[in-house]
């Protein structure tokens, strides 16, 4: 199948329509926390910025849906605006339940191409640590099965946005004439540094910014975080995405800088673990 085709078009806008899972964030069965469920639930420092994330990110779907010119694009475009706000008002119902302190901000992201873009290039890189990071958490049971488990489907919807974001936009540079692979690489890794530069950015903005008590908030996860190690987290992201990507038709694209670049990053790990494990055997003999 050649990428910009017709064909490719048809393929992943169509699979991500027909994937559209119906239900509402009220619906859903929340459970009741214990004190320690709640008090990890609401030293987690991040429900400010994924709240104005999902929010901006739905405005901005939707109103740049509008300026696509081709039907069945638009529809995507539209069904993932939905979706992106819909996992804000998820955030909005947990934080109103379990009683989460946010600063609620307005929508920030203007609905243009360039806009878009910059969104599904972060998505893709935070989707691959938030892959690792839920599984991490769920094996260690930080917060309650009946909760987490609430979560699923927004991975799982995760996964499907960022596969039809590579896909989508291979096909958006193929109309303009950026048909072939080669003149695709470029503008993939110059936007992939650059989602990378404004996560880095963003949690050290996030950092510098916190209210809550960091030895308080540490503690409450010390008992399940004292065995986590890069080599680890890097580990469960790579197998986490290696599973939901699995799940795709395999015609699809996928993403592939962060997980590659991800894959070198861990082998280096484990060289050095291993040369650091044989010069101790060699010192202890001698």
């Amino acid at each position: 199948m050649l990428i910009g085709s017709e064909e490719h078009k048809r393929l992943f806008c169509e699979t991500f329509i027909a994937s559209h899972n119906r239900y509402e964030p009220q619906d859903m069965p929340w459970p009741q926390l214990d004190d320690v469920s709640l008090a990890r639930l609401r030293a987690i420092p991040i429900w400010t910025m994924a709240l104005d994330i999902e929010f901006s990110a739905g405005a901005m779907l939707q109103g740049f849906s509008t300026t696509e010119s081709d039907p069945l694009v638009r529809d995507a475009l539209a069904m993932q605006g939905f979706e992106e706000d819909r996992h804000g008002r998820i955030l909005a119902e947990m934080i109103r339940r379990y009683g989460l302190t946010v600063q609620t901000k307005e929508p920030t992201k203007d609905p243009t191409r360039r806009a878009f873009v910059h969104f599904g290039y972060d998505e893709c890189v935070d989707s691959f640590a938030g892959f690792g990071i839920f599984k991490l958490a769920r094996d260690a049971r930080i917060l309650p099965e009946s909760l987490t488990s609430l979560f699923a489907r927004v991975l799982e919807e995760e996964a499907r946005h960022i596969v039809f974001f590579v896909n989508w936009i291979a096909w958006d540079r193929a109309r303009s004439g950026l048909t072939p692979p080669y003149m695709q690489i470029v503008p993939s890794l110059v936007s992939y540094v650059a989602a990378i530069v404004r996560r880095v950015q963003g949690g050290s903005a996030m950092a510098g910014s916190g209210n809550n008590d960091g030895s308080a908030a540490m503690g409450l996860f010390s008992d399940v975080m004292r065995d986590l190690t890069p080599a680890k987290f890097l580990r469960a992201c790579l197998t986490e995405n290696d599973r939901y990507m699995r799940s795709f038709d395999r015609r699809l694209l996928r993403p592939r800088v962060i997980p590659t670049l991800g894959m070198a990053v861990l082998v280096v790990m484990e060289l050095i673990d291993a040369v650091r494990a044989l010069l101790g055997r060699a010192q202890a003999r001698a």
